[in-house]
């Protein structure tokens, strides 16, 4: 309390501090247009020389020497006007962003992520949407085994949690293959589906944003582009535009991102089953086939932290035990395809069958197919044949995975569209603002996109290096280490560099309605014209129809972006999968 009110009090003084020293461009202007005539510091509003008494703009010289360097004084009713309309709905929005860590601290890294980084907001979540997609084709081939359907779908569901296989081959089998243990799937699908997306106040939320914007962008244009134009909030309103796109979608997905609700569904499942004997699971009982680690190393922390955001420090992990448990259906897959009469098969089905009783069903299976004598003479021991053809099959498989690098371009490449979608169109906005060029405002639009490309580019690279680290043969090689250490360098840089980058943002904003950027270097757009800079200070027609057509297509551009954005996520999402005939 005694910080927020200092905190408090110094934001007052300040601001009456920069009324006290702030420029009035009214009364400057009324005084240069009283100076002798001659064209020294007086242009069109292109730049060119003119008598200075009918000139529509001066130079960025006589603008400093005549009005100073100080920007317009604050007018609260402006600020609060341009504040509630513009980017007062867009922070309320944030909150239904999905979150679901129990730490405090986790759940504000990510909303810093997002604000700070859209790029990697936007990447995890086609990243996501593409895995759904994957998977489904990953599994289509086992698409008659009747625990394919529920593994699509528990595997999908748990993107977002520090999935872990053991190493003991014969239980992840077990898991696949015995009809005792469809209760194990069936019981942790459940309890992952516990969970909603849509809610009352989600959809008030939005539909309050995307009410408010449509307004806002009207009322820009039919009150006049030429009013409050250095405080006007076009370009705030596009280069907020994507969050509405990623909250809507995620609500689509509806992750299954509660960390203390995912751990307690595995739990629970592993206690009813998912052992060689399909039957609940004692405390003398071995390793559950599929666990949530809880590995808080530093190396591996981000894949711990269950709201999505992080889905791109899970990315390998998830895919390799995707793969492992589609290698467990490969086997059995195999056998199941020689399936024996009916009445061979009940006699192997017992509720009390364990490995042995494995052994004997497969066996039938592949005693059925007479015309294979080599499988015939596996059928000794079914499940030592499937661990040495998962060992086969490990020796073969990518580190990386399959598809992998490939759904990393394309939701690199979407994340990207939709990012320079809206950060352009807030720079077209503010770039065709006169005086054109690149000024205070449009250069801080551009530099909130590049940072939060390269925040982007940098979680990846630390997911890439952390992942090889993991991999591994020797932890202790000297690459290995190497690699974990720019792993984790990487990650804290993004993520402080992100953090900056969203307050950042906020603080941009502000500025912007507050009158900050309304000074002479900042309309003078001195980034751009350098020596040649000048400042408009009255607008001729020909200005405001450029001025209404920039903002016409800055609207056009951010919305067609998020638009397009919306639809390919919603043309991947979702994929088809048929189910078996005795699935729910």
């Amino acid at each position: 309390m005694a910080f927020g009110y200092l905190h408090l009090r110094l934001l007052v003084l300040a601001a009456a501090i920069a009324v006290a020293v702030a420029a009035n461009f009214d009364d400057c202007i009324n005084r240069i247009h009283q100076m002798p005539n001659t064209t020294v510091g007086g242009t069109d509003n292109r730049g060119n020389p003119m008598i200075i008494t009918n000139a529509t703009a001066i130079t960025y010289d006589l603008c400093v020497q005549e009005c100073g360097a100080d920007p317009e004084p604050f007018a609260w009713p402006v600020f609060s006007q341009q504040f509630s309309a513009w980017l007062l709905p867009w922070l309320a929005l944030i909150s239904q962003l999905p979150f679901g860590a129990n730490d405090k601290m986790d759940n504000l890294q990510s909303m810093l992520l997002s604000i700070g980084s859209p790029v990697l907001a936007a990447y995890a979540l086609v990243l996501t949407t593409l895995n759904g997609r994957w998977i489904t084709k990953r599994f289509f081939p086992f698409k008659n085994h009747p625990n394919a359907y529920r593994a699509v779908r528990v595997l999908s569901s748990l993107q977002q949690a520090p999935l872990r296989l053991t190493d003991d081959h014969s239980l992840l089998v077990a898991l696949v293959t015995l009809r005792a243990n469809r209760h194990w799937w069936g019981e942790l699908l459940t309890w992952l589906n516990l969970t909603h997306s849509w809610s009352i106040s989600a959809a008030t939320s939005i539909a309050w944003v995307f009410i408010a914007y449509i307004f806002t962008v009207v009322d820009s244009f039919t009150g006049g582009v030429t009013q409050m134009v250095n405080a006007n909030g076009q370009g705030v309103g596009s280069i907020w535009l994507w969050l509405l796109a990623i909250v809507v979608a995620w609500l689509q997905i509806s992750p299954k991102c509660d960390s203390e609700h995912l751990h307690r569904a595995m739990n629970r499942a592993n206690k009813f089953g998912g052992v060689p004997n399909g039957k609940r699971r004692m405390a003398t009982d071995t390793e559950p086939a599929m666990y949530l680690s809880s590995d808080l190393s530093t190396l591996r922390c981000d894949e711990s932290r269950s709201p999505p955001i992080f889905n791109y420090a899970r990315l390998f992990s998830w895919v390799q035990s995707v793969e492992q448990v589609a290698e467990a259906f490969e086997p059995s897959n195999a056998l199941l395809r020689g399936t024996p009469s009916p009445s061979e098969i009940e006699s192997h089905r017992r509720e009390d069958s364990d490995a042995t009783e494995m052994n004997t069903f497969l066996g039938a299976s592949l005693r059925h197919r007479s015309d294979s004598k080599s499988e015939s003479s596996m059928a000794v021991d079914v499940t030592a044949h499937s661990i040495h053809l998962s060992s086969e099959m490990v020796g073969k498989r990518s580190r990386w995975g399959e598809g992998t690098w490939r759904r990393i371009v394309v939701s690199g490449c979407v994340a990207l569209f939709l990012q320079w979608g809206t950060t352009g169109a807030a720079v077209v906005v503010v770039w065709y603002t006169p005086t054109t060029g690149l000024g205070c405002r449009s250069a801080a639009y551009l530099l909130y996109g590049i940072i939060s490309t390269l925040v982007w580019m940098a979680m990846l690279i630390s997911s890439i290096l952390s992942h090889y680290s993991v991999t591994s043969k020797s932890k202790r090689a000297p690459s290995a280490r190497i690699a974990a250490w720019f792993a984790i360098a990487l990650r804290r840089l993004g993520k402080f560099t992100a953090a900056c980058n969203g307050i950042g943002l906020v603080i941009t904003c502000l500025f912007q309605f507050s009158n900050f950027f309304d000074r002479c270097y900042c309309n003078s757009s001195v980034l751009y014209w350098g020596s040649r800079a000048y400042n408009v200070i009255s607008f001729q027609p020909e200005d405001v129809v450029f001025m209404r057509s920039a903002w016409i297509g800055g609207v056009f551009l951010a919305a067609g972006s998020t638009i397009l954005f919306f639809i390919f996520i919603n043309l991947f999402i979702n994929p088809p999968f048929p189910t078996h005939e005795d699935d729910d």
